[in-house]
């Protein structure tokens, strides 16, 4: 004979207290975001992560571009590797930074 079936326990979505996401935001704001971004299906939020990340890796490129004008995009390139992943993990993925001696 079958088993009788189960409930699920779903965690997520589920209301939080703790410490607010952002010192300077009133908790009213804080909720309303949160509540927007539960109203937001998967794809939305994966479309607004991948603007942020662009706009993090562009905002990146732009501030390598400001102390090292002469760079070459390629050497920005490399710098923002460095970066965003760390000297020793971004020579070992671009070995262009050892033989530039880039730090």
């Amino acid at each position: 004979m079958a088993e009788p079936s189960r409930a699920v326990q779903v965690w997520h979505n589920q209301p939080m207290s703790g410490p607010p996401l952002a010192a300077d935001t009133p908790s009213e704001i804080e909720a309303m975001q949160i509540e927007g971004w539960r109203r937001m299906t998967a794809t939305e939020k994966a479309s607004l992560i991948t603007g942020l990340t662009r706009a993090t890796f562009d905002l990146a490129l732009a501030g390598i571009g400001h102390r090292y004008p002469a760079a070459s995009a390629r050497e920005q390139f490399l710098r923002r590797a460095i970066l965003l992943y760390g000297r020793d993990l971004a020579a070992r993925a671009y070995p262009a930074i050892d033989i530039l001696g880039l730090e």
